[in-house]
């Protein structure tokens, strides 16, 4: 038996439309959090939370280290005119960006192939800037029942590629970190399993690297997998 650690995003799943990084959704996030929680804000006020969040986007930043949504939006907001609920906002933020997950036709199918052989199966997954845990495992809960043990940013408390999250895993399964098979579409995923010293096999969905796995069929196949 083995341990297959997935990357969530862009692996085994999407959201719809969604590029890499979402800062061109912001503003239009904050006005909606503005008409719902908060109308006298002016339009300074609006981008300077868009440039504060900004800093915290990890395509920006390159930062490891996770922080909550909760100081995240404490500190995007903290120059409103009105003080206001910093769940609220959180809701009202990730409400009007209008998100549609979208869970790959193969991602199922290659999950109950890996669970019939008795492989665990876990997974390692950034959270987008600010997004609650509990909402992005809401848009995955059709996933959830399949795996042995779920691990995001939030709940590691590091970002790809950090190695710690990949370290925690192996030590939940008792095993030790090199012999985890990690399994991931981008080049910071590659880098984590490099910086743990495990496996790697690459998903490329686009068709842009060689070589690399089409889909998660053809890793099924592999046999890593018998």
């Amino acid at each position: 038996m083995s341990v297959y650690v997935f990357d969530l995003g862009g692996t085994l799943m999407e959201y719809i439309g969604m590029p890499a990084s979402w800062i061109e959704y912001y503003p239009e996030a904050f006005r909606h959090i503005s008409e719902k929680l908060c109308p006298n804000c002016s339009e300074s006020d609006l981008q300077r939370s868009v440039d504060l969040l900004t800093t915290f986007n990890p395509r920006i930043s390159k930062r490891e280290i996770e922080y909550t949504p909760e100081y995240i939006f404490s500190t995007c907001l903290s120059h409103w005119p009105s003080v206001i609920s910093i769940p609220d906002a959180i809701h009202a933020f990730f409400e009007g960006i209008h998100l549609s997950p979208f869970i790959y036709p193969d991602t199922l199918p290659a999950l109950k192939h890996l669970k019939a052989q008795g492989h665990f199966i876990a997974t390692l997954t950034d959270l987008p800037t600010a997004m609650p845990d509990s909402l992005f495992r809401r848009d995955i809960s059709e996933l959830l029942p399949y795996f042995d043990l779920y691990m995001s940013s939030a709940s590691c408390g590091f970002r790809k590629p950090n190695p710690a999250g990949l370290q925690q895993i192996a030590t939940h399964f008792s095993i030790d970190v090199r012999s985890l098979i990690f399994v991931g579409d981008e080049d910071k995923d590659a880098q984590t399993a490099i910086n743990a010293g495990c496996s790697f096999l690459r998903i490329d969905r686009k068709k842009v690297n060689s070589p690399a796995l089409r889909t998660l069929i053809e890793l099924a196949e592999k046999p890593l997998f018998k």
